[in-house]
């Protein structure tokens, strides 16, 4: 939602799609560097602004598929009751729906070229759009073959002796392309993955550059999504000029030109770096195993050991007083599921073959220890532990591992399940995501390159949640080898036939809850709202209790300002109250979309409680057309108030939606003895007139009311930069310029009031009349229908 900054980049390094930049939350530099494969109706316009602003009208993209780089109730799936059977009729099954998905092909017709979300025709097929569910098959044209690796007693160092070991053991490999003439989604994957790798192949070698404190993980992804696409390829063609030049990339990660000498090359004060370094040479090594030569072999060995395993070895030990294995302790994120996955993806890739035995001696620590620390980064309600954009990074390094040991070895080692609320993060992604694209709260992270949200598949297998796989498979980020081999092709059905319209996360750690309007229409009412504490989220959260998101009409009209500049200094130093990372508008509690009082930032030390999270109860159907009951709601109430336990005596605020999902409602109940300011950033041109406020993005429009306005109140609009009452920032420091992005204000002194704000978007076909006016309820009285019309 604002200018593309957050890092200082330098515009003679070589991204893959530097000329394809798309930032969708505003955050980012440029935030999609990854392998993408966009679902396309007819021809593109390329962007030119140097930012992408969370409000632009919904466009189509048309990028070919060699596009470069770029509970409620929970549901219990199973397979089809007649394939329990294992008989003819099990058989008849799986054919009748592989028959519908080659008729119908991928559902998904278009993807946003804003947002990067799915576009799906308003249509009904009642063949195709059914419950989610799996067909088991023998056919080898539609399911893959069982795996004759099965060891009785299972270790993670002793391997299978087939290659390669890693992600698609050689029996996938055998049947994939077969699956691939029978499957649109597999195909279409398969397709984008050859245009990426030959789009890879004639640009240079990924250059070296030291991005201060994010330090070269850049480079380190960047390398490991080519090293991916190129040995795919190779597999499949068996042509040896992926070989040379995935070697090519190889040699030059460990050039002399490739940053500093001895073994700190792959920069292990930010393990990151080393790990994903890591993770690459461990596919290289394997998925090209038998191309490489004997010497080639022994060299990327020992590249591997010297600049990331043993450098691993000597993070958990800490034998150099570098501490550069803190992430080791105590460390519930995505750093212990990167650092962890990528040795022992390094390890299993070579343990037979190391004659020093430090692929055994890694593979010695990082399982239990991932087990203690990577896996517990899901809370119980399966919100990842730091923010909606972090998931990727952290169940990208989780899934890679967990599946690497699982091919390689014969089992997981109860990495995906020694947290029994782990399989739920599913959902969160799920839920996490509106029209509008995340519900992105605290920071975005570097370049994505390597990392997706590919794990949805193998989680959506493993856990038999056929929905996760539904809903990853028409993702823009789907397209890359590790989908190839995650993915269940006898998958069937609709991810949203059945699925409820409204989830509430209710860990204290998180408390946050999501409804909407609709999982198939673009246009449809969305609005995130979170509680949830100011600690523990390795540092990666804003002072935010309260936070909300606002999606309709295609656009998204309440939104974040994500990620501040990672080198700003003391931004990642610690999350106490007195913490310089707090001085940092994009992290400062002015800088979200809540209350704030006295001007100033609120407690670290908060402890919010949901007072109330109610819903109708309304699923989505098999059509993609949803017909919303007038009397559909849902509801989400909190007491805010040890957010501000200094200068306010009460605080609840509550969110729900009106009109059958058509309006939306927040209320602030408060009693403070300092000064109030309610807030919101948007992206909207925003004409505020006394209590009432008209928002424009093109040419959609959302009014805001002030319903029942206290004595004083009214909108006003201001730009999104720190107070001036704000603390001076660190010497030679400077916030970020938030360009586009205004803030809707209503300011009031201290006392006691119930502030109403009713959002309007105006929606076709509804005129003036057709919009409700609630009555006015305290917080502690609202249920599902205390605001129907008297």
């Amino acid at each position: 939602m604002a200018s593309n900054n957050n890092y200082a980049y330098n515009a003679t390094y070589n991204h893959s799609n530097a000329s394809n930049i798309h930032t969708p939350y505003g955050s980012g530099d440029p935030y999609y560097n990854e392998s993408t494969g966009f679902i396309n109706p007819n021809a593109s316009k390329k962007r030119t602004s140097n930012w992408v602003k969370i409000g632009i009208p919904v466009a189509l993209v048309v990028v070919a598929a060699a596009v470069v780089g770029i509970v409620l109730g929970v549901r219990s799936h199973k397979s089809s009751s007649a394939s329990s059977s294992g008989g003819s009729s099990a058989e008849a099954a799986a054919s009748q729906a592989a028959s519908v998905k080659n008729e119908i092909g991928m559902f998904a017709t278009a993807t946003d070229s804003q947002y990067l979300l799915p576009l799906y025709p308003s249509t009904t097929n009642t063949a195709a759009y059914t419950s989610p569910t799996f067909n088991p098959s023998n056919n080898a044209a539609l399911a893959w073959p069982s795996d004759s690796f099965q060891p009785a007693n299972p270790s993670p160092t002793e391997v299978r002796t087939d290659r390669p070991r890693l992600i698609a053991p050689s029996y996938k490999w055998d049947a994939l392309p077969n699956l691939i003439k029978n499957d649109p989604y597999m195909k279409f994957w398969n397709d984008t993955i050859f245009g990426n790798a030959t789009a890879y192949f004639d640009l240079p070698v990924v250059q070296y550059f030291m991005d201060g404190d994010s330090g070269i993980l850049d480079n380190a992804r960047e390398i490991k999504m080519r090293i991916k696409a190129f040995a795919y390829v190779y597999r499949l063609t068996k042509d040896t000029k992926w070989v040379d030049r995935a070697y090519k990339e190889l040699q030059n990660a460990v050039s002399d030109s490739f940053g500093p000498s001895g073994d700190q090359k792959w920069n292990p004060t930010h393990f990151l770096d080393t790990a994903e370094f890591t993770a690459a040479f461990g596919y290289a090594y394997d998925w090209f195993y038998d191309a490489w030569s004997d010497d080639q072999k022994t060299e990327i060995r020992t590249n591997m050991i010297t600049y990331g395993l043993n450098r691993g070895i000597i993070a958990y030990s800490n034998s150099d007083n570098l501490y550069t294995g803190w992430w080791t302790n105590n460390t519930q994120g995505n750093w212990n599921c990167v650092c962890n996955g990528g040795l022992t993806v390094g390890a299993l890739a070579i343990v037979d073959d190391d004659t020093t035995g430090t692929a055994k001696q890694i593979l010695g620590m990082t399982v239990d220890n991932a087990k203690q620390n990577c896996a517990q980064a899901v809370t119980s309600d399966g919100t990842w532990t730091e923010t909606a954009n972090y998931w990727y990074f952290g169940t990208t390094g989780h899934a890679e591992m967990a599946s690497s040991l699982m091919t390689a070895t014969g089992s997981d080692y109860e990495l995906l399940t020694v947290n029994p609320n782990f399989w739920k993060t599913g959902l969160y992604h799920m839920y996490v995501n509106g029209p509008g694209s995340l519900f992105a709260y605290g920071d975005h992270g570097p370049n994505k390159f390597s990392t997706t949200a590919n794990a949805m598949l193998l989680y959506g297998d493993y856990f038999k949640h056929p929905e996760f796989i539904l809903y990853q498979r028409d993702q823009h980020d789907a397209p890359e080898p590790w989908s190839m081999f995650w993915y269940n092709p006898t998958v069937a059905g609709a991810f949203w036939d059945g699925m409820p319209l409204d989830h509430f996360f209710t860990d204290d750690l998180d408390q946050w809850a999501a409804m909407r309007g609709s999982w198939t229409d673009e246009s449809a009412l969305y609005v995130a709202m979170k509680f949830g504490k100011n600690q523990g989220h390795q540092t990666h959260n804003d002072l935010d209790v309260g936070d909300f998101v606002v999606d309709a009409l295609g656009t998204r009209w309440a939104g974040e300002l994500g990620s501040g500049d990672y080198r700003s200094e003391n931004y990642f130093s610690n999350d106490t109250q007195g913490s310089e990372r707090w001085f940092y508008y994009r992290k400062r509690t002015e800088g979200q979309n809540t209350i704030l009082v006295n001007a100033d930032n609120q407690l670290v030390s908060a402890e919010p409680k949901i007072l109330q999270n109610l819903t109708s109860g309304t699923a989505q159907g098999s059509s993609t057309v949803m017909d919303v009951p007038s009397d559909s709601t849902a509801l989400f109430t909190g007491d805010l108030t040890s957010a501000y336990a200094d200068t306010a005596t009460s605080w609840k605020r509550g969110v729900r939606l009106l009109n059958g999902r058509k309006q939306v409602l927040i209320q602030d109940d408060i009693t403070a003895s300092q000064s109030i300011m309610w807030r919101m950033h948007t992206n909207a041109t925003v004409d505020a007139s006394g209590t009432s406020a008209t928002l424009t993005i093109g040419d959609k429009k959302m009014q805001m009311q002030i319903l029942y306005a206290p004595d004083g109140a009214s909108f006003s609009t201001g730009p999104a930069q720190r107070l001036s009452s704000d603390p001076p920032l660190i010497d030679n420091q400077v916030d970020q310029p938030n360009p586009g992005v205004t803030v809707v204000m209503i300011s009031l002194p201290a006392g006691q009031y119930s502030l109403q704000v009713l959002m309007n978007p105006q929606w076709d076909g509804m005129s003036a009349s057709d919009f409700v006016t609630p009555p006015s309820v305290p917080i502690d009285s609202w249920s599902l229908t205390s605001h129907n019309a008297s």
